[in-house]
């Protein structure tokens, strides 16, 4: 049976990096006592894989991982045992049945996710400079690959961003957060300073991850669902 958990990383759990969280959870399956499936082979390993890595420093309310169980378990009693010896900083938030299968692996539906920015000072940028800088045609940022650096315009991956109202500023992203083509919350700011001629310390705000979505219907608010929608709760 494969299962999709959804959970919460938050605090202090924010500066873990992925290695480090992919390393905590398998203990936390074992102290949990959840019935996981091992593989096949010589150095049989822990059946789990996550959707995709969280940046260092960002807090997130849907942060997912699959993992295959060797035995039954409901939803209820799963997301209990884990909650029960999670630390301070993560909390599961559901256990779902998913479809079996590679397409149907969480990193592999990943199309896109959501942010939220919140500036921490009333003199940093304004509305004013995020609406001047989402009304350029292209936003062009240098981008590590595997055959180098290259220059790219992230803007076809920037589906969504606006300001929120008041001060400091507070604007929401919804990003490209496909394997094939992905736009991080970082790059956005880093692009924003750059429009601004003037730097943004990493110090002066705060990221914080809402949700991973899948791809949906063909547009509007269904172009995209969380890949929590994807299962159903066991019984």
């Amino acid at each position: 049976m494969k299962v999709r958990v959804k959970f919460e990383k938050y605090g202090a759990a924010r500066f873990l990096g992925h290695l480090d969280t992919m390393r905590y959870f398998q203990k936390a399956v074992r102290r949990a006592k959840i019935p996981i499936a091992f593989s096949s082979g010589f150095r049989p390993h822990m059946i789990m894989s996550f959707a995709a890595p969280l940046g260092l420093g960002i807090s997130s309310s849907g942060e997912y991982f699959d993992m295959e169980l060797s035995g039954e378990m409901s939803s209820q009693d799963m997301v209990r045992r884990f909650n029960e010896t999670m630390a301070e900083g993560f909390r599961v938030v559901s256990a779902r049945r998913v479809p079996e299968g590679k397409k149907y692996n969480a990193m592999a539906l990943t199309a896109a996710a959501s942010y939220q920015v919140r500036f921490l000072e009333k003199d940093g940028p304004t509305a004013e400079d995020l609406a001047a800088f989402c009304a350029q045609p292209v936003i062009l940022v240098e981008k590590k690959t595997k055959s180098g650096v290259k220059t790219v315009d992230i803007k076809p991956g920037i589906y969504e961003l606006e300001a929120g109202q008041g001060e400091p500023l507070e604007c929401s992203m919804l990003l490209a957060a496909s394997s094939a083509d992905h736009v991080g919350p970082k790059m956005v700011m880093e692009a924003f300073a750059a429009h601004l001629e003037r730097e943004i310390p990493p110090h002066s705000y705060r990221i914080h991850k809402r949700e991973v979505y899948a791809r949906g219907g063909e547009g509007g608010a269904s172009r995209f669902v969380p890949l929590e929608v994807a299962g159903g709760e066991i019984g």
